[in-house]
């Protein structure tokens, strides 16, 4: 008789098949995956320009050269829809980005070193944390609008919203460095005579990746909404750069409101599916990684 051989799979590996397992979650990442394809590819189809101008066309329904009408300037509005996605995505992304660095190192650096270190960057990431969210991202955004140009007012919100977002991921990050480093395998980094810098980036961190992955794509849905929110105030990305938030905006004037829900309501419906999206492949990897559930 021929033994089989048994092979332990890696804590990785059980994660992602729960996660694929996990039909909730692989629906959110199909609907996300489906948008991006949608907003990244599909302005390639389009014969339509961004700024591509026709007054003779505009405030038209949607119809078959136009499948989402036009807006008052005669502007194809399901191309503005498309592009205005990749710049609302890439927000939440470089948000999550920022969120990602600055609460992952903080965090890791506060774990590590404990004592005064760790006293100090906790009660700043306190303070950061008790500061009223939107109320200082308007009031940054209001006092910034005239003094950056609207192409890099992108750059501006994304950086306000990431460097905003970070404590919360800080202080988890902080707590799994703390249990991480009293096992086994940093007592061989001591042996060694490892540098700290290696010791917290190459061998803490990383044992925190599945954590960080979660809190990132949860922090991209809430930059999305936040940019959306600012936009929608007239206090984000500014025209003619279009994003889902700015394209809502055109629904202040109540005449456009009521007589061409072409022009606002897909955006908003894009910022509910993504959002959404987001969400559901956020709690999916969240329930994959949890090692409560890991066997």
């Amino acid at each position: 008789m021929k033994k089989e051989k048994s092979q332990a799979k890696s804590p990785w590996k059980v994660s992602m098949e729960r996660f694929v397992h996990n039909k909730i979650s692989m629906t959110g990442a199909i609907l996300f995956g489906i948008i991006v394809l949608f907003v990244v590819i599909g302005p390639l189809f389009s014969p339509y320009g961004l700024n591509q101008f026709n007054l003779a066309d505009k405030e038209l329904p949607p119809s078959a050269a136009h499948w989402l009408g036009t807006d008052s300037q005669g502007r194809d509005c399901l191309t503005r829809l498309m592009l205005g996605g990749r710049i609302s995505i890439l927000v939440g992304l470089l948000a999550a980005i920022v969120t990602v660095v600055i609460g992952a190192a903080i965090g890791a650096i506060a774990g590590f070193y404990g004592g005064k270190v760790d006293n100090v960057l906790m009660r700043f990431a306190e303070i950061v944390y008790s500061l009223p969210f939107i109320p200082i991202v308007i009031t940054l955004s209001a006092a910034l609008t005239w003094r950056v140009p609207s192409e890099q007012k992108m750059l501006v919100v994304m950086f306000l919203i990431g460097a905003l977002g970070w404590p919360s991921l800080a202080r988890m990050v902080r707590g799994q460095i703390l249990s991480l480093r009293e096992q086994e395998f940093m007592l061989a980094t001591r042996a060694l005579g490892l540098s700290d810098r290696s010791k917290i980036f190459r061998h803490l961190l990383p044992n925190t990746l599945a954590f960080i992955i979660v809190n990132a794509t949860l922090a991209m849905a809430s930059a999305i909404l936040t940019e959306a929110s600012l936009s929608f105030l007239g206090l984000g990305v500014t025209p003619p750069v279009p994003t889902w938030g700015n394209l809502i905006e055109t629904a202040r004037d109540f005449h456009t409101f009521r007589s061409y829900p072409w022009m606002w309501l897909p955006a908003g419906i894009m910022i509910i599916l993504t959002v959404v999206s987001i969400n559901l492949l956020g709690e999916g990897l969240r329930d994959a990684f949890d090692p409560k559930e890991i066997r």
